[in-house]
């Protein structure tokens, strides 16, 4: 499971670190693609096996399923680390996230993401309002 909250630069060349504690359950390569809310998600090889499975099963004639997949697959990239732990992120997944300079790197459960300073703090200050409600929504006994 990853979870944490991590702050590193991105270079002029599109590396960033990694978090050591994200290394090793992320495996020798992963996939890094464009993830929902402006963000890159990152997953292990087996659970982006499992995702595109899923997506396997879904009717391509369904118009919904196909922006999906385009809009999923077709930025995805698989990546391995450096002798630095740092991974190279694609310019169209760059341009997507609007990374710059400063990012924010989160451990989500099965996943991590990968969000712009700016673009993080903000997604934060507009959730913490209704936190509590959607905690009541999701939790309701």
């Amino acid at each position: 499971m990853f979870m944490g909250e991590y702050h590193h630069n991105i270079d002029e060349k599109g590396r960033l670190i990694m978090p050591s504690k994200f290394r090793f359950d992320l495996g020798e390569s992963f996939v890094v693609t464009r993830g929902i809310d402006s963000c890159l998600f990152v997953y292990p090889k087996e659970t982006w096996l499992k995702i595109t499975s899923k997506l396997n099963e879904l009717s391509f004639t369904k118009k919904d399923v196909r922006s999906f997949q385009r809009f999923f697959l077709s930025a995805a990239t698989v990546c391995e680390f450096d002798k630095q732990g740092r991974i190279n992120i694609t310019s169209p997944l760059i341009d997507y996230a609007d990374l710059s300079k400063e990012c924010v790197i989160i451990g989500v459960n099965d996943r991590i993401e990968i969000w712009s300073l700016d673009k993080f703090n903000s997604y934060l200050k507009d959730s913490l309002t209704n936190v509590s409600d959607i905690a009541e929504n999701l939790f309701e006994v």
